[in-house]
């Protein structure tokens, strides 16, 4: 009477648990190696402008679902593609719309690489790490919520990392998605008007990138860097909106140190 090996089952277990993470992390070097990233630019957006905006104005709808399918897959490949793609949306489908969009499209996109990396690892890297990372771990997982959300509300954490840290310290699913879609709300709309705003000077740059290519030139570019619309400012609030997430936690922990004082 013939057995399967008994490491055949574990194996199989692993290659589940590995293979969707390892598909990601492919396509994301693949991705990056090819310069999809680098195609999504306010260059090219220059470019195919009358286009793109002809296709929008007949098929609008469709327009937002493909946008929303771009940043969902710009997110889940964890492409460095978000401050384009938000501004962008702003000038192409118009400030509440493309920030809208940008939300939906981010989030499902963080739920995507939430999801992969916590069947991954699980909880197994906490675990391993000692008793010491896994109590940071119950610490986190307790106020998860506003931990989230103020790493979500301050945009100078990596997207993708916080992706990952919440699904390696065991964060629920449904917390993720709520403090995901809430804090990014504000910044997200922020950059998305911003983009909004930028119809004429787009506009301008194109007609001199545009006379530019016509004379035949092979140096021209945009003169335009998108990284001067994040003002110290526009840091500096939002930054604030985040120290306000934290106050909750704040006031439980003080909470919790009087009861156990006055016991």
């Amino acid at each position: 009477m013939s057995e399967l090996p008994a490491p055949e089952m574990p194996a199989r277990s692993a290659l589940r648990r590995w293979l969707p993470l390892a598909i990601i992390v492919v396509l994301s070097v693949t991705a990056l190696a090819i310069g999809w990233n680098r195609k999504i630019s306010f260059e090219t957006l220059v470019r195919h402008n009358d286009a793109v905006h002809g296709f929008i104005l007949a098929h609008r709808l469709a327009s937002i679902g493909i946008y929303i399918v771009i940043y969902m897959v710009g997110v889940a490949l964890s492409l460095p593609v978000g401050l384009v793609l938000t501004m962008s949306g702003g000038f192409l489908l118009g400030g509440l719309a493309g920030g809208a969009a940008a939300v939906v499209g981010a989030t499902i996109g963080a739920a995507i690489l939430f999801m992969i990396a916590k069947s991954a690892f699980g909880e197994h890297l906490t675990r391993r790490a000692g008793p010491a990372a896994e109590r940071l771990a119950e610490g986190f997982r307790a106020d998860a919520f506003h931990y989230l959300l103020f790493l979500r509300l301050v945009p100078v954490f990596p997207f993708f990392v916080i992706n990952l840290v919440a699904a390696i310290v065991g964060v629920r699913l449904s917390t993720f998605l709520a403090a995901t879609a809430v804090g990014i709300i504000p910044a997200t709309f922020t950059f998305a008007f911003l983009g909004a705003g930028l119809d004429s000077v787009i506009r301008a740059q194109g007609a001199v990138y545009n006379a530019c290519l016509a004379s035949g030139r092979a140096d021209c570019k945009l003169d335009f860097d998108i990284k001067a619309a994040v003002t110290p400012e526009m840091l500096g609030a939002l930054a604030a909106l985040g120290v306000l997430a934290l106050i909750p936690v704040a006031v439980k922990r003080i909470r919790a140190r009087r009861t156990a004082a006055s016991s």
